[in-house]
Formats: C-alpha cells, sequence, structure tokens
C-alpha cells in the first residue's frame, strides 16, 4: 500500500484507498493527465481501464491526493472505588433492613384498601351501563 508522507509512514485504510482510487479513476477517465509513464504495450493490456490505472499510480505513490486522518483525544479519568469500612457497612444494613419492614408494615396496613370487589357492592345504573340504552341493540 502506498505511504502518506505528510504524517511520516501512515497506511491507508481500505476505505481511504477505495475513495483514493475511485477519485483518481475518475480523473482519469476524464482525461487527465497520467502521472506516471505506463507504456503503450502495458495500456493497451490494461485495456486502458482508468481503475487500473489509477492502481499503478497508487502503488507508485504519486498521487496529489492527501488524506486528513483525526486522531482521538485522549481523555484519563482515574475512577476511585468507595471503600468502606466494616462499620459503615453493618450500619448501612440495617438501616436498609429497619427501611424494609417499615414498608411491610405500611403495606400490611394498607392492605384492606387492596381487597377485591365484590359484584354485589357495585351499583349499576342506566346512563352509566352504556350501550344498554342505544336503540341499535334493542
Amino acid at each position: 500500500m502506498a505511504k502518506n508522507k505528510e504524517k511520516g509512514n501512515v497506511e491507508f485504510t481500505k476505505y481511504e484507498t477505495a475513495r483514493i482510487l475511485g477519485a483518481r479513476a475518475l480523473q482519469v477517465a476524464m482525461d487527465a493527465p497520467l502521472l506516471t509513464d505506463i507504456d503503450k504495450d502495458k495500456l493497451e493490456e490494461l485495456n486502458y481501464d482508468p481503475m487500473e490505472i489509477a492502481k499503478i499510480e497508487f502503488d507508485e505513490d504519486v498521487l496529489p491526493i492527501s488524506v486528513k486522518q483525526p486522531m482521538p483525544k485522549k481523555k484519563s479519568v482515574k475512577v476511585k472505588k468507595a471503600v468502606q469500612p466494616d462499620e459503615a457497612k453493618q450500619q448501612g444494613e440495617q438501616q436498609m433492613a429497619e427501611g424494609e419492614e417499615s414498608e411491610e408494615k405500611e403495606i400490611v396496613e394498607e392492605g384492606e384498601i387492596m381487597e377485591l370487589a365484590n359484584p354485589e357492592d357495585e351499583e349499576v345504573t342506566e346512563e352509566a351501563s352504556g350501550r344498554e340504552g342505544s336503540e341499535e341493540l334493542q
């Protein structure tokens, strides 16, 4: 592969290579001058194929096409692990247990509100019944 002369010995990715070859092949197809000396016999052997000519020029590293390759910014973040003493852990566990017990007591006390509804307890009025009063069903 060709090397990028501006940034040292950096090889192109396959996507950059494809883009460079495609752009140069288009230029050659539009009658741009060739950047290397290729014999007539070699051109006839290639059938004057612009893509093959672009590959030869790319391999010889004579293309005036450059690629900007932005490098990611480095971020260094140190993650500190929170270390709790054994006493603090025990106190935290006790507080959680007390909180859970108080929540369970509240749920038990409010449990009477959550009883199942019985059909006898509900009143049915004709206005609330909806479709029964419509003329289509009668």
